[in-house]
């Protein structure tokens, strides 16, 4: 079933840009600015300020509220102001597209309802013209009961951050005692809330509340603007267009709906500008001056086609034909990350960026694009190291690591979830970077991971370099395995990988030049203690070339 956009917007009601009719009379009663203020999407000339205003009464109808903006500089000129009404349609959220203002500038802002004033943020336009650099902070993977979101404050305490760029799992659906995160030594204290697997508009909604009454979570938002896109867990693991690996519609009804509900939801409480139509097509560019294109890509549920799975499409034993089979399923070209009409429209992008003289494309991408095929332990390691792991290894983790021995000899990627499931738009998106000489930096999230890679195409040739990103705090694969160093592992049989860590947890800044980008590894400590301490992991450089870029440098 393909995406039906007439339900769809049906269910997301309002649509974009829709705010609900003026009430005669106001809510009067009290209110709190209980989840901070955010701010996002920022053009030269614009950008989103966001809030949520809550009332006492909980069957309170609208509300009137102002907001303000004023230059940081204090140089006359550029102060806006504005009024409004927001209401239980969409759950008492404020969403501002304050424009008219100047390109490069930074501005404080602040809400006001019933008397109360909300606390005050901070927010920057996109630069215009020659730029010298920008620095960006990219995040992602952020599981509420797994720790402390110090990743967060440690962005928001950074000297200098001009945008954050968080690319998926901002929430995660789970719910209940027994699910993901809960074995954290301090979920007793950061339970889900709603307890349960969110479902409902209602359940969404609540979810996204939690997470941004995080003071830590609001610390950032209130740092610099965001610019953000979903991955699977805004609305169900491993989603794709249409459905989820944890959907089932005999229980839990139409994938369409519950889709639209989550969307609705995250157009409420995220500092994004919303499509015109409402729907879920997030894909959209960034200029920042004459240096960077920022290009954040929607690989998730607009036209991902459904993922493979090994357990199902490749039962063991699995013989030779079997395999073959498997892998001619693999590369069929029909199977999606993105729709043609956003191929189009990132390969146009592309081409006009080059076209205009700026020095980087950066691709804003949910999940891992590089090469990884599943590492052969026995080979890593060697027999007697492998023996002595699997001792000391869980039931679970022995099970893990003779999954990936399997896959390693048959010649198989490591997750299907990630690029390797669709290696055909992977090479046709390697095709659009090559037809614009574009030099891209891609930034992927999903893999509470970070990495460091040379991506290139079938033919060999180096077409971009990637950063991804760990998580804040979900649980990587270094978690789950402490016997020896998953990444470690992964980079040495891995020709595209030139580092990899899947415990630290962190983010990645990004410093763009005209000479070079910079990007850090920054990890905190730990995030199971409000005290931390960070570093950076690891430090590695790209240069611009003539139609791409560098190596990897590191250091």
């Amino acid at each position: 079933m393909r995406i039906d956009r007439r339900r769809a917007l049906a269910l997301l009601g309002l649509g974009a840009a829709a705010t609900p009719a003026v009430a005669r009379d106001a809510y009067s009663g009290a209110v709190a600015f209980k989840h901070g203020v955010a701010s996002g999407d920022p053009l030269a000339d614009r950008v989103i300020l966001w809030t949520r205003i809550t009332p006492a009464d909980p069957a309170a109808g609208e509300i009137a509220y102002r907001w303000k903006l004023n230059p940081v500089d204090r140089r006359a000129g550029g102060a806006k102001s504005g009024e409004g009404k927001t209401g239980p349609g969409r759950d008492w959220t404020v969403k501002i597209d304050a424009t008219g203002l100047d390109a490069g500038r930074s501005y404080t802002f602040e809400f006001e309802a019933n008397g109360v004033t909300s606390s005050r943020g901070r927010t920057r336009t996109l630069p215009s013209g020659p730029t010298k650099d920008v620095v960006l902070a990219v995040a992602s993977c952020t599981l509420y009961p797994n720790g402390y979101f110090n990743a967060y404050e440690a962005i928001a305490n950074l000297p200098r951050v001009d945008a954050v760029l968080h690319l998926g799992d901002y929430i995660y659906e789970y719910g209940g005692p027994d699910s993901y995160g809960m074995n954290s030594a301090v979920a007793g204290e950061r339970p889900h809330d709603p307890p349960h697997e969110i479902l409902s508009l209602a359940d969404y909604r609540r979810r996204h509340a939690q997470y941004k009454s995080d003071p830590q979570s609001q610390a950032a938002h209130a740092r610099a603007p965001w610019i953000v896109v979903w991955d699977d867990h805004e609305t169900a693991n491993d989603s794709f267009s249409d459905g989820a690996q944890n959907h089932t519609p005999e229980i839990e009804g139409d994938w369409v709906e519950r889709k639209a509900r989550a969307v609705k939801a995250y157009y409420e409480w995220m500092p994004i500008r919303e499509p015109a139509d409402g729907g879920p097509a997030i894909h959209r560019s960034f200029q920042f001056g004459d240096l960077a294109s920022l290009f954040m890509l929607e690989t998730r549920i607009t036209a991902r086609v459904k993922q493979l799975n090994y357990d199902r499409d490749l039962p063991e034993p699995g013989g030779p034909a079997e395999v073959a089979a498997f892998k001619a399923k693999l590369a069929d070209p029909s199977r999606m990350m993105m729709s043609p009409a956003q191929e189009a429209w990132l390969g146009a992008g592309l081409k006009a960026s080059v076209k205009a003289g700026r020095t980087w494309q950066i691709l804003g991408n949910e999940v891992v694009m590089g090469r990884l095929m599943a590492p052969s332990l026995k080979k890593e390691l060697g027999e007697a190291k492998l023996a002595e792991v699997m001792a000391k290894e869980t039931k679970n983790g022995r099970t893990r690591l003779e999954r990936l021995e399997r896959l390693a000899g048959l010649g198989l990627p490591y997750g299907l979830d990630m690029w390797d499931g669709y290696p055909a738009a992977r090479e046709r998106l390697y095709g659009l970077v090559k037809a614009a000489g574009a030099r891209p930096i891609v930034v992927s999230g999903d893999s509470h991971s970070f990495w460091a890679n040379e991506l290139r195409d079938d033919g060999g040739a180096l077409r971009a370099v990637e950063f991804g990103t760990t998580g804040v705090t979900s649980p990587g694969g270094g978690d789950a395995i402490k016997t020896f160093s998953v990444g470690e592992v992964f980079a040495s049989a891995n020709p595209e990988v030139v580092f990899n860590d899947q415990a630290a947890k962190g983010f990645v800044l990004l410093t763009l030049s005209r000479e070079e980008a910079k990007a850090e590894m920054v990890v905190v400590s730990t995030i199971l203690a409000k005290t931390y301490e960070t570093k950076v992991l690891k430090t590695f450089r790209v240069k611009p070339e003539a139609g791409g870029v560098s190596a990897l440098i590191e250091g």
